[in-house]
């Protein structure tokens, strides 16, 4: 069963190393530097730059359509043999939403509050970015149905940055 790792940018190295992962997707304001892991190939490591907000802000980048098409091309494109690690700054919103927009994409006849269920159960601090999940659900015709999930689990514990975790898809 592939498995998605999430993983706050502190630990991201680390979380690589102990799953294995062939590929990563970072989520993270536009100008921060994040080395890309050694054993994660180029090709295989997307950057999105995009600031954790939901709406626009002057000097960030609100997250986009473009954002969320380019994660799920990337995903698609994983062949899904080894882990795949997302990160963002603390492990806690654009990256918990990117893993559950995926966990939805890979099974669309998945019930999302399954989905988000499973995302709570594995993460106690997951609050996914909710303009990255409303633009995800209007993308994949889920009418509503991943904001509703997302909102039934409400915010995550008050934490500096996550836990790495797991999620299987």
């Amino acid at each position: 069963m592939p498995t998605l790792h999430v993983s706050p940018l502190s630990r991201l190295h680390d979380t690589v190393a102990a799953t294995g992962a062939s590929h990563v997707v970072t989520l993270i304001n536009v100008n921060t530097v994040v080395p890309r892991p050694p054993s994660i190939a180029p090709d295989n490591h997307l950057f999105i730059g995009v600031s954790d907000i939901v709406e626009e802000t002057d000097g960030h980048i609100v997250p986009g359509q473009e954002h969320v098409a380019r994660l799920m091309a990337f995903t698609r494109a994983w062949d899904r043999q080894r882990p795949l690690v997302i990160h963002c700054w603390a492990g806690v919103s654009r990256s918990t939403a990117a893993a559950y927009i995926t966990a939805c994409a890979f099974a669309p006849a998945r019930d999302e509050r399954e989905i988000a269920d499973a995302l709570r159960a594995a993460s106690p601090t997951a609050t996914p970015n909710a303009r990255l999940i409303a633009i995800a659900d209007r993308m994949m015709g889920r009418d509503g149905r991943m904001m509703t999930a997302i909102a039934a689990i409400g915010r995550g514990e008050d934490a500096f940055e996550g836990a790495p975790f797991q999620l299987d898809v």
